[in-house]
């Protein structure tokens, strides 16, 4: 997906807000700031979102000589999430459609994105997704592909939303490889996340190779690459993953919630919709 310009605002809320959970002095905040937006100016047209918050975040992590400004906020959403896991196991166990209402809590799970703001309303959202009609909906698809695959590559996308990925994962008939990132980026999920949710207990764990938000191909790993290229079936968690993979001929099913006018845009959705979206491959 292309930078829209009204993602510029956004890039600098997230350069102040990561700023200051690294615990930036004033003249820190106000440098990064000005920084960001010389890089906005050279950003090129046709570079994705994630391109641009990978390089954001990386300068607040060496200008504040801090690697993890995020991980109070990634333990926390973990321990809030896993909190709710029973009674999402039991949602899952007393539904007339399995498959359909673990999809569901997958994406409801998906509010947990500070690199959108920098707080969420679980219970409500996840009341919210149970029951709200799908805007794009390709679950007879995912279905198919489903029973003509062998495995699935699941991209993570947050922690905490690790714990709501857990209970789509057991609701699933086939072996699963959970793909983290490689290194702390905004609270996206890393291995200790993803063992932390009980991941290690349902799939197998690998990390991308890359600490850049999203799916940056050329960021990541040989060994993930790979992986990727080979992988029959890739379930894609989030905005970030659809931002960086929505030219991939990949065989993919994005799951996330449109949290922003942009991406609701790009999907041609409303803000706040819900998507279960088969990549057309051409």
């Amino acid at each position: 997906m292309k930078t829209y310009l009204d993602c510029y605002p956004c890039f600098l809320r997230q350069a102040l807000s990561a700023a200051r959970r690294a615990g930036a002095s004033d003249d820190q905040q106000r440098l990064i700031l000005l920084n960001t937006m010389e890089e906005l100016h050279a950003l090129p047209a046709d570079a994705t979102p994630p391109q641009m918050a990978y390089q954001i975040h990386r300068r607040v992590r060496q200008q504040t000589n801090t690697t993890d400004p995020y991980q109070q906020a990634r333990d926390e959403a973990t321990q809030q999430a896993l909190a709710l896991y029973p009674r999402l196991k039991q949602m899952v166990s007393k539904s007339a459609d399995p498959l359909e209402t673990a999809l569901r809590i997958a994406i409801a799970g998906n509010i947990i994105d500070l690199g959108v703001a920098d707080s969420y309303d679980l219970e409500a959202t996840l009341e919210r997704v149970l029951i709200q009609p799908f805007a794009i909906n390709d679950l007879v698809s995912l279905r198919t592909s489903f029973a003509k695959s062998s495995s699935i590559l699941y991209l993570a996308d947050n922690a905490g939303e690790t714990v709501f990925d857990r209970v789509l994962i057991e609701a699933l008939n086939l072996p699963v490889t959970y793909v983290v990132k490689g290194g702390p980026i905004i609270n996206d999920a890393i291995r200790e996340d993803a063992v932390a949710a009980g991941i290690e207990q349902v799939a197998e764990i690998i990390d991308n190779g890359s600490d850049a938000v999203g799916t940056l191909l050329d960021d990541c790993s040989k060994s993930f690459r790979k992986r990727f290229e080979q992988a029959e079936l890739i379930i894609a968690k989030g905005q970030a993953n659809y931002e960086s993979l929505s030219s991939s001929q990949a065989p993919l099913f994005f799951l996330l919630q449109a949290k922003c006018s942009v991406i609701a845009r790009d999907l041609g959705v409303t803000e706040g919709a819900v998507v279960l979206k088969k990549q057309v491959i051409k």
